[in-house]
């Protein structure tokens, strides 16, 4: 290691800035969130300041530092990028035996600033030493995504027990094993969901288990999902949490091969997909199983493709595990109809064409729904299909025979979100024509209104040779 890691405590004590721009003011921002006094140095604030020069911490200085100024300070901060204050503040803070950091200048460095992820009281600080902190910045990120906000009230929460659980086990291990435990088991889940009062309860029960010996016999739990339409990167940072600590996984054909990658590599994996008319796996069986394991104790994870009370059937599934007293959460997801919409450069509402959006589904419990014609056939509004392929041909006539003109644009998004995605645009009166000719297979989206008219300037997510496809429809027709 070229520098040795420290946390060193500021808070009520004396901390030195000297400058006024973007460099300065996040200095000065780290030094305040220690509960430092901070006296910033510099003619001008710039607007970085904005919310910083008001704070009752802070003492602004329209000057240059000079030798008083490092009087009971702890550290000090360089930020002016002018060479020559930068190498006095140094001399001066070596004279007062005060360590100092010049912001990009590694021979005035006493110190490094490390990156750093905030979850206090819990704080990880990520540092290359001065030699790239391009990198540390990135590493950052990444634990940014996997550690939840709320870890560090988890922290603080069981911190609360520490007395009680070092007065009723007597040995580290026996202690590290009931923290283990508690932090990934039920009471660290119940904290995570914000059930602080099912948490304190769980852990009571869980200690008063590990100081007697008894055994527990734990009720699993359910998390209900939603894995957004494709794209792994539109996860939630809550999926991808509970994706890393399930025990089984029931995913549909929805759920994209790159979301199942970021699923705990050691989970049971249970596929449940449905095709129209073709069902690996009934619903009812898909819920039954789900209390089934869920009262063997394991952490079950339903994984579902856009959001799961969106045409999902999440109601459904959340019903039968209520009625049998299973504990479930429900995390949700970026449903197609926004994610295909927005990979495919159509906005769903827009000031100048649709004041409403209006989500449908072409299937429901018993196969084609009848639709309520006179409210989707409305001016200035958007209709989004899902599940409604299969029948694209006798919605739109249905849609021109209610009303809408057959030159109205319409749209179907093909895996959407995804590498493959394809989007086939045109009017009511040819979608369908142009859909057969296409081949698509789906999972596919339909959108049905002006906005999809905007699409040709909107677009924005790579799909050439969709594109050249697209030209060549456009090509046939005119013909």
């Amino acid at each position: 290691m070229d520098y040795l890691p420290i946390f060193l405590d500021v808070n009520g004590k004396k901390v030195l800035v000297d400058g006024g721009d973007t460099a300065a003011a996040r200095r000065v921002e780290r030094a305040l969130s220690a509960g430092a006094y901070v006296h910033v140095f510099c003619p001008n604030m710039s607007n970085e300041f904005r919310t910083l020069r008001d704070h009752p911490r802070v003492t602004h200085h329209q000057r240059a530092p000079e030798p008083e100024d490092f009087e009971d300070c702890v550290i000090a901060y360089g930020a002016s990028d002018i060479e020559a204050r930068d190498k006095r503040l140094y001399e001066m803070a070596k004279a007062a035996k005060v360590l100092v950091n010049v912001a990009d200048v590694t021979q005035y460095c006493d110190f490094i600033t490390p990156s750093i992820v905030d979850r206090s009281p819990i704080v990880i600080a990520i540092s290359s030493g001065g030699t790239a902190p391009v990198i540390a910045r990135i590493l950052r990120a990444r634990i940014e995504v996997m550690l939840p906000a709320a870890y560090g009230r988890l922290a603080a929460f069981v911190g609360g027990f520490r007395d009680r659980v070092m007065d009723r086990l007597k040995t580290t291990e026996s202690r590290r094993h009931f923290w283990e435990n508690t932090i990934e088991g039920q009471a660290g889940d119940h904290f995570l969901a914000g059930n602080e009062a099912k948490a304190e309860a769980r852990l009571l029960a869980d200690l008063d288990a590990a100081a007697t010996g008894a055994e527990t016999a734990h009720m699993g739990e359910v998390f209900l999902v939603g894995a957004g339409p494709g794209d792994p990167d539109l996860l939630t940072f809550r999926a991808l949490h509970i994706m890393q600590r399930a025990d089984v996984v029931l995913f549909d054909r929805l759920v994209s091969d790159e979301v199942m990658t970021l699923v705990r590599r050691d989970a049971e994996r249970v596929y449940v997909g449905k095709l129209p008319q073709q069902h690996t796996m009934v619903q009812e069986d898909i819920s039954e199983l789900m209390v089934k394991l869920a009262k063997e104790g394991k952490r079950v994870l339903r994984l579902k493709g856009g959001d799961p009370f969106i045409f999902g059937r999440g109601g459904e599934e959340l019903e039968l595990l209520a009625a049998h007293n299973i504990p479930f959460q429900v995390i949700p997801g970026i449903t197609a109809a926004s994610g295909c919409a927005s990979y495919a450069g159509i906005p769903l509402t827009h000031r100048d064409h649709a004041q409403s959006c209006v989500l449908i589904t072409a299937h429901g419990k018993d196969g084609v729904l009848d639709l309520d014609w006179e409210r989707l056939v409305r001016p200035d509004q958007t209709v989004v299909v899902y599940m409604g392929l299969s029948s694209v041909g006798i919605l739109s006539e249905q849609f021109i025979k209610h009303g809408l003109d057959n030159a109205t644009p319409a749209a179907v998004v093909d895996n959407g979100t995804r590498a493959n995605q394809q989007v086939v645009a045109g009017t009511l009166g040819n979608i369908a024509a142009r859909v057969d000719q296409s081949g698509i297979k789906g999972p596919a989206l339909i959108i049905i209104g002006s906005v999809v008219g905007l699409r040709d300037e909107l677009k924005w997510f790579a799909d050439s040779s969709k594109e050249s496809f697209q030209m060549s429809l456009q090509a046939q027709e005119s013909l």
